[in-house]
């Protein structure tokens, strides 16, 4: 009896193995399959986004006449470029007053992407005459260079005497010589190229600002519509509610004649 019931716990033992062994070997199995599968939905994302590549080259040459025709619109509009600027709240963030002032001088801005688009974007500002800066132009291009790492370069801004914003004088004891120190300026942006990959401004400008900067330069005064409704609906609810009031009052006093004429 004591060897039938050893072997019959050996038997178990072989046979829970044995089940393991099995399931071990359908999971690799099953993960083997799923790495070829994987595999498949890789190389149909890869054509999907050579197509989608294809189809956005396409449409971005179609749409260069349009913009061009909004960039001429856009010119009879004074101070259109710092206004949706400033109404843009990232954007605003990062405008001290001597950035509004300058960019009062903007008369154009423009995204021109590579003709790749993966390869990379450039973005120009046009600027009229100003007390600031001789520059007619200034840019800044964001690219992926031969190794695949984003890289910037950018336009050098020829400051005029005593008007570079992203200095300031600092402060020292009499008699001394003052010297200049960095300061937050909307315009050392075009001097940071310490991670182009992550470049917020330049993000925010070619896709949010660039696809639709109407809908910012209109954004003030969206706000004050806004505004302007609210009030009136306030004042109709104060209105209603100094109608209750005198209605109120008004049965207050018949009840009171009441009371007097069966006194």
């Amino acid at each position: 009896m004591a060897t039938q019931a050893k072997q019959a716990k050996a038997d178990t033992k072989n046979n829970h193995e044995n089940t393991e062994e099995q399931a071990d070997k359908e999971q690799q199995e099953a993960i083997e399959q799923i790495d070829e599968v994987q595999n498949e939905i890789d190389r149909l994302n890869e054509s999907a986004s050579e197509e989608i590549l294809k189809v956005e080259q396409k449409y971005n040459k179609l749409r260069q006449p349009y913009f061009q025709k909004r960039s001429e619109l856009i010119s009879k509009i004074p101070n259109f470029w710092v206004t949706a600027f400033v109404n843009h709240p990232q954007v605003s963030a990062l405008l001290n007053e001597e950035d509004e002032e300058a960019l009062q001088y903007l008369t154009k801005v423009e995204v021109q992407e590579f003709d790749d688009i993966k390869s990379g974007y450039k973005i120009n500002f046009h600027f009229g005459d100003n007390p600031y800066f001789e520059n007619k132009s200034i840019s800044k291009e964001f690219h992926l260079n031969e190794t695949g790492e984003p890289s910037s370069k950018s336009t050098a801004i020829d400051w005029k005497a005593g008007k570079d914003l992203t200095k300031k004088t600092s402060q020292t004891k009499p008699g001394k010589k003052r010297g200049l120190e960095e300061q937050d300026s909307f315009f050392g942006w075009f001097l940071d190229h310490g991670d182009a990959g992550a470049d917020e401004l330049g993000e925010v400008i070619k896709d949010d600002i660039w696809p639709n900067p109407l809908q910012y330069y209109l954004a003030s005064e969206i706000d004050e519509e806004g505004v302007g409704d609210d009030d009136d609906v306030d004042e109709e609810g104060l209105d209603d509610e100094e109608g209750d009031d005198d209605d109120l009052e008004e049965g207050e006093g018949e009840e009171d004649d009441d009371d007097d004429d069966e006194a």
